[in-house]
């Protein structure tokens, strides 16, 4: 079975990219790279996880050690990638969703994740899809109800009210201000 690595502030292909340049510049070899996993061919010696981990903090990632921040990285990751870097369906139940890939309750990873991130992760998820918004308003290729329809809001005025609470501003205003204040997807 390989040795599995998650990783911390991995968000995006060229994150992989990153991480991929990385392994092979210390001659790790792995098997995979996903948004915050990597799983290695073989066990990494104290010295390689020592300068990977140096490697990884220049990058801006860093490994995740413990069993709870590891599973909250998941947890990250697996809304990242769906919300982000998937063309499929944004209609799913989260729930359902996310105890599958785990294979854990869903209340158990709720209550870890607001323990220790300080947030809901349901509101975690509402911050990555008016991210996401934000990301597509800025495109100007959708027209908003289209938007709302990707994202799977029910309607446009819910979006729009959402999308308010969270920064403060219309979708239009936000079309239309010089200062688009768009957050890194590690920040969110």
């Amino acid at each position: 079975m390989p040795n599995i690595l998650y990783i911390k502030n991995m968000v995006c292909p060229r994150c992989i990219s990153s991480v991929s340049r990385i392994l092979n510049k210390l001659n790790i070899e792995y098997k995979t790279i996903e948004l915050g996993e990597v799983a290695l061919t073989n066990e990494l010696s104290p010295k390689n996880k020592s300068l990977l981990s140096v490697e990884f903090q220049n990058e801006g990632f860093s490994l995740v050690n413990d069993r709870k921040s590891q599973l909250i990285e998941q947890m990250k990751s697996l809304v990242v990638d769906k919300i982000h870097h998937s063309n499929e369906a944004l209609d799913i139940k989260w729930p359902e969703y996310i105890s599958g890939k785990l294979y854990l309750d869903y209340k158990y990873l709720s209550s870890l994740f607001s323990a220790v991130e300080s947030i809901t992760f349901e509101q975690y998820i509402i911050n990555q899809k008016i991210e996401r918004v934000k990301e597509l308003i800025v495109y100007n290729e959708l027209s908003l109800s289209k938007i709302a329809f990707q994202m799977s809001y029910s309607s446009v005025a819910y979006l729009s009210n959402q999308f308010k609470k969270i920064t403060g501003m219309t979708p239009t205003h936000f079309k239309n201000s010089t200062n688009k204040n768009r957050k890194n997807l590690d920040e969110v």
